[in-house]
């Protein structure tokens, strides 16, 4: 028998698999309503009217528009952005992944800060690069002096940065951010979570006066459409040409461009949606850091990781526990939250931002938890 399977590309079969959040009906059971805090979706889904303008949507037996003009348009007035420097792909995943297509031939290096999204690390090595981690300091802050000494050494192409970083939340100083742009590599800002920080915080418009930055955003988290993929950057004028030439034709579908167009004209709605969600996880935070089993962090994202403290913070005496057995427990009541157990992040668990019901249900589960 042949062994067809000697045919894949070495590092491909060599390689681990993503391992992505499953859907609810795979992690949960149970008579009460799941809560899904696992994901940092928009718990409030997209605005009004959107589901009814795509249910009467005209051409969906067309191919879309290879180039998204309208949205890109739409996203240009928006932002005050000019749209020739704008690219829209399915979700920031694609985005991610075509800039990677574009610099990384195999063996060339990438940064990557972890604890951070793992799509960066997983990407660069279906690409066959060669992935540097420069770990992040126990606060989950970026080690400046350990990225500049890679930079001299190693020489990489690109480095990835969240910001604010997943899966704690936490915001790179403006400061730091300019000591990175003076390296000689690419630095692509995944601004997944940015609707959620404080004003101020976005580099988008620096894009237009700097070679080497990326901004990507997406409309997953604020506009409440992660179902339907649509993500965008802002990239600079040089690099827009070779994005062209190597993305997918038809990459973003007819729907996901509608319905982040019809997105943008309910910003309104939107902004109200991201107040009562920053609202929530100050909330959810406050309650969270009062609960001696567990040690949050402040957050300027839509989610709030904790570590899962295997003694109390209190002199209550209670039997030990771990992230994994709170995972667990939750998903028996059928919330779901993201639990990590990796270098960086030893019993640690993620929760999204939900409602003041969410929050209401999630802190009663805990709270009979941790009494043991």
């Amino acid at each position: 028998m042949i062994a067809f399977d000697r045919l894949l590309r070495p590092h491909i079969a060599a390689a681990p698999a993503y391992r992505p959040v499953q859907p609810p009906e795979r992690r949960a059971r149970g008579a009460q309503p799941i809560i899904k805090l696992d994901a940092n979706e928009n718990p409030y889904g997209p605005p009004p009217g959107i589901a009814d303008a795509l249910a009467r949507l005209p051409n969906a037996h067309r191919y879309p528009d290879p180039e998204s003009r309208h949205l890109r348009a739409a996203l240009a007035a928006h932002h005050n952005l000019p749209a020739d420097n704008l690219l829209v792909g399915a979700g920031a995943d694609e985005l991610i992944d075509l800039i990677m297509r574009l610099f990384l031939a195999p063996g060339d290096v990438l940064l990557d800060c972890p604890p951070t999204f793992g799509m960066y690390a997983f990407d660069a090595g279906l690409h066959a690069a060669r992935v540097v981690r420069v770990p992040r300091q126990p606060d989950f802050s970026l080690d400046l002096a350990a990225i500049e000494r890679a930079v001299v050494r190693l020489r990489p192409k690109l480095l990835f940065l969240a910001n604010p970083n997943n899966p704690d939340g936490g915001l790179i100083p403006p400061a730091h951010l300019e000591r990175l742009l003076q390296l000689p590599l690419i630095l692509v800002l995944d601004e997944a979570y940015i609707e959620f920080a404080p004003p101020g915080h976005s580099r988008l418009h620096q894009v237009l006066q700097r070679q080497n930055l990326i901004v990507l955003r997406t409309f997953s988290k604020w506009a409440g459409l992660a179902g339907l993929r649509v993500g965008w950057g802002v990239f600079p004028g040089w690099l827009m040409p070779h994005l062209w030439k190597a993305k997918q034709p038809y990459n973003v579908s007819v729907i996901a461009q509608q319905a982040a167009r019809l997105a943008l004209c309910r910003a309104d709605w939107l902004a109200e949606t991201r107040d009562k969600i920053v609202a929530e996880r100050e909330r959810l935070f406050a309650r969270l850091d009062a609960l001696p089993w567990l040690s949050p962090y402040p957050s300027a994202a839509n989610f709030i990781l904790c570590r899962v403290q295997e003694s109390p913070r209190s002199t209550e005496r209670l039997p030990p526990r771990s992230a994994a057995q709170l995972t667990r427990d939750l998903a028996r009541q059928g919330i779901l939250v993201r639990h990590f157990d990796k270098p960086g992040l030893a019993d640690h668990i993620r929760i999204s931002v939900g409602t003041p019901d969410h929050t209401a249900r999630l802190l009663r589960a805990i709270q009979e938890w941790g009494k043991g």
